[in-house]
């Protein structure tokens, strides 16, 4: 468990360095810990019943502690969201930055990103009570295939913004799938599936 949060802590200072933000560590500490409590109680009820006095005694802090970072549980879910969300893009960027390629290693990368972190990630994306992670995944994927398939060159009569909206939607809906049933494919595995349906171009109808 300490390495588990050494290690999140250090993403989320890269995170926020990222954003142009500078923060103490003791207060991306704090803040992790909040968030983690969280998304626990998250995996075991609705967001409704979940509480601020209960998010504190998870995280054992006071209540005053969780007012010093969010202004409530809607703007705590605001900002987990964001964060882990930046923190899996972040996970499967290559090490020179950005890159207008959809490569099998980025892929493989959050794949094993999310199988990694499977505990906080399975309940952001399946929770149904809260749809904002994984409609925003999808926003997320969709910016990122988008860039890719303006550089492709497609068949004549293939719109380039319907077959993006086609891509980001099947990822993240194959993703939910893997998370749900347990992960039973590797990363690697999953990411091979994927690349040979996109080559063998179904004929479906």
């Amino acid at each position: 468990m300490l390495s588990f949060l050494l290690r999140n802590e250090q993403r989320m200072l890269d995170v926020f360095r990222k954003e142009g933000k500078s923060m103490d560590r003791r207060i991306v500490r704090s803040r992790q810990m909040i968030m983690q409590a969280f998304i626990g109680l998250l995996g075991e009820q609705e967001f409704e019943r979940v509480t601020i006095q209960g998010i504190a005694d998870r995280a054992n802090v006071n209540r005053g502690t969780i007012y010093l970072h969010f202004t409530d549980k809607y703007d705590l879910l605001e900002q987990s969201v964001e964060t882990y969300l930046m923190m899996l893009a972040d996970s499967c960027m290559p090490e020179d930055g950005p890159t207008n390629e959809l490569s099998r290693d980025l892929l493989i990368r959050a794949f094993t990103y999310l199988k990694k972190h499977a505990e906080i990630y399975g309940v952001l994306i399946t929770n149904k009570g809260i749809p904002t992670f994984r409609h925003r995944m999808t926003q997320m994927i969709e910016a990122n295939i988008t860039l890719v398939v303006n550089q492709m060159k497609l068949e004549t009569g293939i719109h380039k913004d319907v077959l993006a909206q086609f891509l980001s939607v099947s990822i993240t809906g194959l993703i939910e799938w893997w998370v749900v049933q347990s992960m039973p494919y590797t990363p690697e595995e999953m990411v091979e599936q994927m690349a040979r349906i996109l080559e063998a171009r179904l004929q479906l109808w």
